[in-house]
Formats: structure tokens, C-alpha cells, sequence
């Protein structure tokens, strides 16, 4: 039975006149379900909690969403703190509505619930960490376990085994049975497998699964983080078996139904180490002046059967996984790197989005059809900039209608970057590190990405052809799994509004766009640049995939998909096949309650992606930071607690806490309507954007903390932006909300993040389009 069905006949029974509060056994008992349903059911049922038509009572009851015995019990996500207390943000609460949302639980309060997991609690009027009356909650019970495995680290102290769970989510470390039968060491990176969770009662208590190598040794931190974010390892044999199948079908002709491009000068444009390419142009320009551009991109759907085994893998993963040391792709390299590649003098199967604009940049027109295509010409970013800066050299290079095809690409667009930004499309100043790695996976140093103008020319194409897909959907009355960017919310941008102006900036309420583009050029080359923009990305929320039709806040778009990255995002299959169906005269599926689920997991599997590379990331840099004890090192401001700075380094991007009980000069108080830490003395304080020469004082690799001591300011604050948070949480739990990308403020490029195992291609847009990493400019369709 089908999970919408079931949530249906959920539903109708609880709100039944005669309906009793009873456990979910006995409801499914009571509907008629099968062992088949369990899975759905639970599904089914946890849908209808966060959407608030039913609850939990005491004894796990199932009840009707009114409030009974005066009782209010909420359902959220757990987080708990190292010293024991934790919060609850109920389900349904947007990430950028922030800490205001959460619910403090009190450390004898919270049972045995880990952070992550979801919990019923019971509020209640109590006093917060520090003392002030505020609401509070009672873990009632543990709905659902975020998991039972976790990495740490195994060691032996008088005779007992234990293991120190790796970050903050467990204070004390776990004894575990019988490490022997693993053979673990002292020092070994392990997994343990939970049997009793700790809680203010009682220890915890594991049992030792898997011994991952040496604390150290490369590849340990790699296979720690595939652990504990439970992301696929090798596809499974039936999966690869579907793409072997297709690799015997495909041959170089183009079938019946396909449009022939063949003839027309299509290229790529790629980073130099790019391995599949899954992305061409083409653009002519008609007799009337009329821009002709056709986005080819590489056709998925013609070699993943719906239902297949590869499309279940391909649908679970739903996006590639973008580590600093390897891929995790989310098709077989068969398809990804081979078949579906747009490779060069190669005859390749694409789904193509034509878009006719008039000569000043307005699209009038798009079709969007099966095609085939030989591409002319692979380039590096780098080559079309060399072109770019002086044409007269590559004339003889390239041949007469490759060379002039680069020449109208950039002319068209910075046409269409021009009308975007125009209506209002914003963009953060804010440039991108990429780490220097070497071959066992250390860090040696990082580097600026630029965002220059090849990068560009296909960020402004993808953008384009997103836009115009989404819209001819639309225009065909269909739901369809956009890529939703929500307005702010008003209270974010009032505080927004109040930063600004205590900065000194002259300005109007910021809940308008035009007036936060306006403040984002007055203060570009300016101290307050950092500040502003980092201030700005906090108050946005996240991009989500989804059918509802909110449009997309950042880029100014009401109405917005990915389509350009198949090979990389399952959201862009689903759109792709489509087309498929409309091409046939069949009707697209239209199950709302589908498509919404469908979103909501493809947006956790995005999350849980960009998260793991940022841990990873920081696990990378705290041990490249640890070789460093002592040094000192210029960084920047990027966020102010009661309780210290978070900085980050400026030569590479090590997130770190300056605790506030480390700033001997003076007695600082924390400021929260300056957002600042001042002194007792004139002119002592800190905020946003400044920048300090701080020394590294200390690193805790097994609990990813990085602590900083002040040294002096060496200025009053620095155009110099905070990278994207590679280093992720580090220090003390600053987690900015980047999204995983350069922080570009676009919408999510859809350039996917293409080349091999350490090359990440940024064709990401930043911002809250979600993630996508590839150093590819990650400014591709958003």
C-alpha cells in the first residue's frame, strides 16, 4: 500500500467519532496492514505528527491534535549539549528561525535521547541555562533514533574498554564489550554499535562492529566520516548490472524521436581536471537579432529505467557526495563518466532546453526536447579567460565558428547577469577557499577560487535554463519538485536591519530586497563589508526542494528547478522524466503528497552531504592546525557570543573560539544589541568583521574543538570576507549558516561538481540554493 494511502486511512480513523487513544500497533492492526505496510506506516504516521494532524500522548498513544489535560507535547530533533542539558527544536520550525525556536531541556530532563534524534516532550515554564525563566521541556519519549552506530576513538584505562565518541554528542566515553573479537588497539578509529544510550541514570554501553584503522593513519578520517553519516559505499551488484546493461544497448546513432544537433558547433566548458560533463552550449543569433541558446545536457533518464535497481540506488543517494579526498557519485561511473558524459567528437544522447531571447536579454520562448550532439570543443575555465583577456592569439587556435561561438556567449551572458541582478537577484562578496590537499589527504595549505567571467558565462546560462523549465511547467499547470528559497523571515531581517545600523550604515527597513542590494554595494571595498555580508547570509533560510510554489527569494525567480545536473542531483531526473511523459501525451503523475516527500528526502540527503564534507573538512583542518601550536595567525570576526569570539584564520579557513575568559586586557560584556563583546575601557571591543592576530592555543581533535588566544587587533575590521565555513563547527559550536557552497548568494547552480576523486567542481551557486561544492564555480543553475 502505497504510504499517501495509508496516511489517508490514518487519518480518517483517528478523527473517527468513536476513536480511542490507542498505540500504532493496534491502528494498523485496526486498518488491515500487512507486515509490507510497517515501513510506510511509521512513515505515514511521523508525516502527520510534524504536520500537526495528530500527536503522541503519554504511553505513546495516538492522539487527535487537540490539547488534553491541559498538557501541550511537542515532537522535535534533540541536540544535546556536552554538559548534559540540551534543546528541542520542534519539527516544522525552520533552520533559520534559529535558537528563539528552541526548547531547553534540562540534564536530568532528557532521558537517554542523543542528539539528532527525535523526541516527544512535554513543556513546561522552568529556568534556562543561565538562569532566565523561559520555556523548557521534559523528554517524554525517543520516536526514532538518528542511529545506533558512532565513530570514536578505542582506549583502555584499568582494565576497561572504552570508546571516546568522535565531536561533542556524548560527555563521557562508552565502555564497550569484547573489543577483542575486532582485534581493536588503543589509538584505533572504531565503530560501536549501541546498546544502552547514556543518560544522567546510568552509563551508556556499545558494542565494538568495526575497527577503521589507526587514529592518524590516512583514509581513517575519510572511512569515519562514511560511518557516521551513513553514506553509501559501493553500489550494489544489481545496480551495476542495469548500467552494464545499458553500456551493451548504447550505440552512436541517433534514434528515432531525438532531434539531430549534431551539425550545430556545440561546446563545453569545464574545470581542467573535470571527468564527466554533463553540461553544452550552443547560441546562434537569428536575422532579426534574436538570441537562440540551446543548454544540451547530458539525457540520465534515457540510461536509468524508472523503478529499475539503479534508480532505487540513484534515488536513496539522490545526490553525489563531494569529499575533499574522494567522490561518492550518485550513478555509476558507466553512466556518469561514460555514457552520459558529453565528452568531446563523441555522438551523446541530451535532454535540451532551446531559449529564444529578444537582442536586449528577454526571454520569449522555450522548448524543451530529446536531442543528440557532437561536442566541438572541451575548455578549461582558465582558456576562456585567457580568450576573454586578449581573442586576437586564440583566432588561430580554435576554428572560425568555435571562436565566435565564446564571443557570443559572453556577450549574451552579461546581458542576462545584468537584467538578473535587476530585478533584484542578490550576491554575497564573499570569496571561496579550496583546500590545498596532497596525496594522503593533508592539508598543506588553501587558495581563493575566483568567480571570473567563464564561470560565469555558464553560471547565467544554467540559471537561465532552470528558470525557463520551471516556468514551462508551470505554464502546463503541472506540480513539479522546484527549488524553493523562502523569503526571510521578518523578524530576521528586522534584527538584520538593527545590525546594519549599528554598524553606522544609513539605511531603510531591510525587508527590501533593493535596499539589501543597495547596502551590499554601499559597503562593498569597506571595513564593513564582512560584516554585512555575513550578517546578511545568516538571516536567509535554506534552500529546500519542493513542490509548493514559494518561489526563489535569493534569485528573484517565482519559479525555479534544477534541471542542468542529473547526473549529480536525483531532483533533476524527476524533472527530466517529466518531459519524457509530455513528449508521449501522457500526463505527468500529480500526487502532491508524493512530490513533498519526495523533496523532503532529497533535501536531507543534500544536507547530510554538505555536513559530512564539512566535518570532514574540519576534521582536515584541526589536524593541520594541531602541527601548528603556537603560531600565530591574522583572523577574522565571525561571530560573537557571551562567552568568547569565533574567528576564523585567514590563510586557511580554521573555525575557532577565542573564549572570553582568555581576553586578560579588560572585563568584557557581551553587548546583544551591538552584537559585541565591550570592554570596561574606551575603545575596547569586538564585533563582526574585525580582525585579530590570535594565536593557536589548542586542539582537541576527538571532540573537533580549535581554541584561539588573543594577541592584539590589527584592525578596526577587514574587507576581507569569512570563506564559506569549510571548518564547519569547530571551537565551541559556531555553525554559520553557509550553504554549502561558494558563498555566492544565487540560487544553486546547477553545474554539477564534476572531476574525479579530490577535484570538486564548483558549478554551485551559494547560498540558499543547497550544496554544491565542486570548484566548478558552484554557480551552475542554483
Amino acid at each position: 500500500m502505497e504510504i499517501e494511502e495509508i496516511e489517508a486511512k490514518l487519518l480518517s480513523h483517528v478523527n473517527g467519532p468513536n476513536y480511542q487513544p490507542v498505540k500504532p500497533k493496534i491502528i494498523a492492526k485496526k486498518l488491515g496492514l500487512t507486515e509490507d505496510d510497517r515501513k510506510p506506516f511509521k512513515r505515514a504516521l511521523k508525516r502527520l505528527i510534524r504536520k500537526g494532524l495528530v500527536r503522541y500522548g503519554s504511553n505513546h498513544l495516538v492522539k487527535k491534535p487537540s490539547v488534553e489535560d491541559g498538557e501541550k507535547r511537542i515532537t522535535g530533533r534533540f541536540q544535546r549539549n556536552v554538559k548534559g542539558f540540551g534543546f528541542v527544536r520542534p519539527l516544522g520550525v525552520a533552520a533559520s528561525k534559529g535558537r528563539e525556536a528552541d526548547i531547553f531541556v534540562p540534564p536530568r530532563r532528557g532521558m537517554d535521547a542523543a542528539t539528532g534524534d527525535q523526541v516527544l516532550i512535554r513543556t513546561y515554564l522552568g529556568r534556562g541555562p543561565r538562569g532566565d525563566q523561559r520555556l523548557c521541556g521534559e523528554v517524554v519519549e525517543v520516536l526514532e533514533r538518528e542511529t545506533h552506530r558512532f565513530v570514536g576513538t578505542y582506549y583502555e584505562t584499568h582494565g576497561v574498554a572504552l570508546v571516546q565518541i568522535d565531536g561533542r554528542i556524548f560527555a563521557e566515553p562508552i565502555p564497550v564489550g569484547d573489543p577483542g573479537a575486532k582485534n581493536a588497539q588503543p589509538e584505533d578509529k572504531v565503530v560501536i554499535e549501541m546498546v544502552r544510550f547514556p543518560s544522567h541514570a546510568h552509563d551508556g554501553e556499545a558494542v565494538l562492529v568495526e575497527v577503521l584503522g589507526k587514529r592518524g593513519e590516512p583514509g581513517v578520517d575519510l572511512l569515519s566520516i562514511i560511518v557516521e553519516y551513513d553514506l553509501p559505499r559501493e553500489f550494489p551488484e544489481e545496480a551495476l548490472e542495469v548500467a552494464r546493461e545499458q553500456a551493451d544497448l548504447f550505440d552512436e546513432s541517433i534514434p528515432e524521436g531525438r532531434r539531430d544537433f549534431t551539425g550545430d558547433t556545440v561546446i563545453t566548458i569545464d574545470p581542467i581536471d573535470a571527468r564527466d560533463f554533463d553540461d553544452a552550449i550552443s547560441l546562434e543569433r537569428l536575422d532579426n537579432g534574436h538570441w537562440v541558446l540551446g543548454v544540451h545536457i547530458a539525457d540520465v533518464s534515457h540510461f536509468v529505467p524508472e523503478g529499475s535497481a539503479l534508480d532505487a540506488e540513484a534515488r536513496n543517494r539522490a545526490t553525489s557526495v563531494y569529499l575533499p579526498d574522494k567522490v561518492i557519485p550518485m550513478l555509476p561511473e558507466t553512466i556518469s563518466n561514460n555514457l552520459a558524459s558529453l565528452q568531446p567528437d563523441k555522438l551523446r544522447f541530451t535532454r535540451t532546453a532551446i531559449i529564444e531571447f529578444t537582442p536586449e536579454g528577454a526571454r520569449v520562448n522555450t522548448e524543451v526536447c530529446k536531442g543528440a550532439i557532437r561536442s566541438k570543443r572541451r575548455f578549461a575555465y582558465e582558456e576562456v579567460d585567457e580568450y576573454l583577456a586578449d581573442r586576437e592569439p586564440w583566432a588561430e587556435k580554435l576554428t572560425p565558428d568555435v571562436f565566435d561561438l565564446v564571443g557570443r556567449m559572453h556577450e549574451l551572458a552579461m546581458m542576462l547577469r545584468k537584467r538578473r541582478f535587476a530585478r533584484g537577484s542578490m550576491e554575497l562578496s564573499m570569496p571561496e577557499l579550496k583546500l590545498d590537499i596532497n596525496k594522503d589527504g593533508e592539508v598543506t595549505g588553501a587558495h581563493t577560487v575566483e568567480n571570473t567571467e567563464s564561470h560565469q558565462i555558464i553560471e547565467e546560462f544554467m540559471l537561465a535554463a532552470n528558470e525557463a523549465v520551471a516556468e514551462a511547467l508551470f505554464d502546463r499547470e503541472l506540480f513539479f519538485l522546484r527549488r524553493a528559497h523562502a523569503s526571510p523571515d521578518p523578524k530576521k531581517l528586522a534584527d538584520l536591519t538593527e545590525f546594519v545600523r549599528d554598524l553606522g550604515i544609513d539605511c531603510d527597513s531591510l525587508d527590501s530586497r533593493f535596499e539589501i542590494i543597495r547596502v551590499l554595494s554601499e559597503v562593498k571595498g569597506k571595513p564593513e563589508q564582512a560584516a554585512v555580508n555575513y550578517a546578511v547570509l545568516r538571516s536567509m533560510q535554506k534552500a529546500v526542494y519542493s513542490p509548493d510554489e514559494i518561489g526563489h527569494y535569493a534569485l528573484a525567480s517565482e519559479h525555479y528547478c534544477h534541471f542542468t545536473s542529473p547526473i549529480r542531483r536525483y531532483p533533476d531526473l524527476t524533472v527530466h522524466r517529466m518531459f519524457d511523459l509530455i513528449e508521449h501525451g501522457v500526463r505527468p503523475p500529480q500526487d502532491f503528497g508524493q512530490m513533498l516527500a519526495e523533496g523532503e528526502h532529497c533535501s536531507e540527503r543534500e544536507q547530510r552531504a554538505a555536513d559530512a564534507e564539512r566535518e570532514l573538512v574540519k576534521i582536515k583542518l584541526l589536524t593541520y592546525m594541531s602541527t601548528r601550536i603556537g603560531e600565530e595567525v591574522d583572523a577574522v570576526v565571525t561571530g560573537v557570543e557571551s562567552f568568547g569570539l569565533f574567528v576564523q584564520s585567514l590563510d586557511v579557513p580554521a573555525d575557532g573560539l577565542v573564549r572570553i575568559d582568555s581576553l586578560n586586557d579588560d572585563f568584557y560584556r557581551y553587548d546583544a544589541t551591538t552584537h559585541s563583546l565591550v570592554g570596561n575601557h574606551d575603545g575596547n571591543s569586538f564585533r563582526l568583521g574585525d580582525v585579530l592576530t590570535v594565536r593557536i592555543a589548542r586542539v582537541d581533535l576527538d571532540r573537533r574543538e580549535l581554541d584561539y588566544q588573543f594577541v592584539e587587533k590589527t584592525g578596526e575590521q577587514s574587507t576581507k570576507q569569512p570563506a564559506k565555513s569549510l571548518g564547519g563547527k569547530s571551537g565551541g559550536g559556531f555553525k554559520p549558516k553557509v550553504q554549502s557552497s561558494s558563498m555566492k548568494f544565487s540560487s544553486q547552480s546547477s553545474r554539477p561538481k564534476k572531476g574525479g576523486q579530490g577535484a570538486k567542481k564548483s558549478k554551485q551557486g551559494t547560498s540558499p540554493s543547497g550544496p554544491k561544492k565542486d570548484k566548478r564555480s558552484k554557480r551552475r543553475g542554483r
